[in-house]
């Protein structure tokens, strides 16, 4: 961040009065559009911290207290909403942001409800292993909170961010419903309506968390091209063939979007129907048909007239007795 940037976000911090009332309230910001948003990503960034200061100026003002704590002493949330990534340029700059100019908004954490002494993180995950890796105290925020206001602090948080991809809001999703949190709950979470939920949680429920994990947050991938992606998982052979696709050595050396691009393509290679041939004989050694089995197709060749005659007359049969033993199961 710009020193213009670390000023403006100190001002905000620091200004816990409460407004007054007869303050003119600000002009709702201008929306701009998608290509202005996706040209500038630190403009972004420097908005979501000046909503976080914001959020903190309003709870100090309130009477939350910022303290000063062990990094150690803190646990994630019990649901987490970020992909971690090998390689995060992102957090190295956080990192190296806080080394130079320190830890300029606190995150929230509430007294974990099982150890005495330890907090829970509702959100901050990525200031709190940055002040873990640095090697110094958290500023955090602690307030009593339950399980839903933990999530829906977590979520509001969230709402702002540009770089939550929609893979880790669709995994998020899912692991909400997972512990028993309704649709409205979760909807509420993400900011979102319902049939975004359900479209969420129809990616997330639909692809192995493992394959997703492995692919990464993907920021590039909307939220149709998973959607197609989840389609083609569930055609017969689709996790198959996305597991082999992450075995290929290559495919660690790939970013997230490359990987998301790799499975993709796999997913797309059509498998050649399986052909499974038998030959019939009699005990003497006498070829009587040929069977092959290709995908759905099945084909007997006869090679002896007196044996189709013995199938033609016993076809009728089988049948019925298909039909039964169907009808038992």
């Amino acid at each position: 961040m710009s020193p213009k940037g670390r000023d403006i976000l100190k001002s905000m911090v620091g200004a816990v009065e409460p407004a007054r009332p007869d303050a003119q309230s600000a002009p709702p910001p201008h929306r701009p559009s998608g290509a202005v948003k996706a040209m500038n990503l630190s403009l972004g960034r420097l908005g979501e911290e000046a909503a976080a200061a914001k959020a903190l100026r309003e709870s100090l003002a309130s009477g939350d207290k910022v303290l000063e704590i062990d990094p150690a002493a803190v646990e994630m949330s019990f649901i987490r909403d970020r992909i971690p990534v090998d390689q995060d340029p992102e957090f190295e700059r956080l990192k190296q942001s806080i080394q130079e100019s320190g830890q300029q908004v606190p995150i929230l954490v509430r007294p974990d409800p099982v150890k005495a002494g330890h907090y829970q993180a509702a959100y901050g995950h990525r200031r709190l292993r940055a002040a873990a890796e640095i090697g110094v105290p958290i500023k955090a925020v602690v307030r009593k909170l339950t399980d839903e206001e933990l999530i829906l602090a977590q979520g509001q948080e969230n709402g702002p961010r540009v770089d939550l991809s929609f893979i880790e809001r669709a995994l998020f999703a899912r692991r909400m419903d997972e512990h028993g949190f309704n649709r409205d709950m979760i909807a509420q979470a993400l900011a979102t309506d319902k049939p975004e939920t359900s479209r969420l949680l129809q990616v997330a429920q639909t692809i192995d968390p493992e394959i997703i994990l492995a692919i990464g947050p993907a920021p590039k991938v909307g939220r149709p091209r998973w959607l197609a992606f989840a389609e083609k998982f569930r055609e017969a052979g689709g996790q198959k063939r996305a597991q082999a696709a992450i075995g290929v050595a290559a495919f660690q050396t790939l970013e997230s979007n490359g990987r998301f691009d790799a499975i993709w393509k796999a997913l797309e290679e059509k498998s050649a129907p399986q052909r499974d041939e038998q030959t019939l004989r009699t005990q003497g050694g006498t070829q009587l048909a040929s069977v092959t089995r290709s995908g759905k197709t099945f084909r007997i060749t006869v090679k002896s007239a007196a044996f189709s005659e013995f199938l033609s007359q016993r076809l009728v049969g089988l049948a019925a007795e298909f039909e039964e033993e169907s009808e038992g199961k």
